[in-house]
């Protein structure tokens, strides 16, 4: 059952079961606030936006015409959102940008240095790796050895660069293909999920490698200026590979576990 207040305008909207909605909250032509969605006091969505089940937009919040926020996505008070904003991200107010996400642990240390070896995550198969580093007054090497450190053979690589800060990378998962993600410069934050679990990982040393086997969701987010992650793939670039829908991945997930 929905819980509207008196004050709030909604009516041109569609409004699913179970939306609340605060004093003066707004919701134009063609808005659509899918189940369990929430508008709290004087929120503003425009024309045509998507709120998705479970979302929150915050107090005095303002989502553009066209806009879809997520499936249990939070907006914070005052967030002025013009982009698309995935499934459970949370957004500040301060430019806008994600902060965050919704139960997603963020685990941040790796295996010591000295010895190697890998971390595994509580998202089924994903592994943080720590590469053998090599210093001295001539610079740093760091090696990595099919095997020992790589779990697959390479099949492809890619290097994604010049993103900013704001933007947000990944929001897919493979059928069949593995990855091997490395921060070669700067600092990217890695946050993946199989349907079940979710964790987040700060990849800020070309000396880590994260692990993510298929069937994981994976997200990359706040590159930090000037950042390059280096992605070693197990298969060819194929586009039937990838699952990019996420509700469409938490069925196949579910068919898994």
């Amino acid at each position: 059952m929905a819980n509207i207040h008196p004050s709030a305008q909604l009516a041109l909207a569609r409004v699913e079961q179970g939306v609340s909605a605060g004093p003066l909250a707004v919701a134009a032509a063609g808005a659509v606030l899918e189940a369990g969605c929430a508008l709290a006091a004087a929120a503003c969505v425009g024309e045509g936006a998507v709120i998705g089940a479970g979302a929150r937009v915050g107090e005095g919040a303002v989502v553009a015409a066209g806009v879809r926020v997520g499936a249990q996505a939070r907006i914070e008070a005052g967030a002025v959102v013009t982009r698309h904003v995935p499934p459970r991200a949370i957004v500040q107010a301060q430019a806008a940008t994600i902060a965050g996400y919704v139960d997603t642990p963020a685990h941040w240390q790796a295996p010591p240095a000295a010895r190697g070896g890998a971390l595994a995550s509580v998202v089924r198969g994903v592994r943080l790796h720590r590469l053998r580093e090599v210093q001295d007054m001539r610079g740093d090497l760091c090696a990595a050895e099919l095997g020992r450190d790589l779990p697959f053979v390479v099949r492809r690589s890619f290097l994604i660069y010049n993103v900013p800060n704001a933007e947000v990378r990944g929001e897919h998962a493979h059928r069949q293909c593995e990855q091997f993600l490395m921060a070669v410069k700067g600092s990217v934050r890695v946050r993946v999920d199989d349907g079940r679990q979710r964790e987040e990982f700060c990849l800020d040393s070309p000396g880590l490698g994260l692990h993510l086997p298929p069937m994981v969701w994976g997200t990359q987010y706040r590159y930090s200026e000037g950042a390059m992650l280096l992605v070693l793939a197990s298969l060819p670039y194929d586009p039937a590979d990838y699952i990019r829908d996420y509700g469409e991945f938490l069925a196949l997930a579910k068919e898994l576990a």
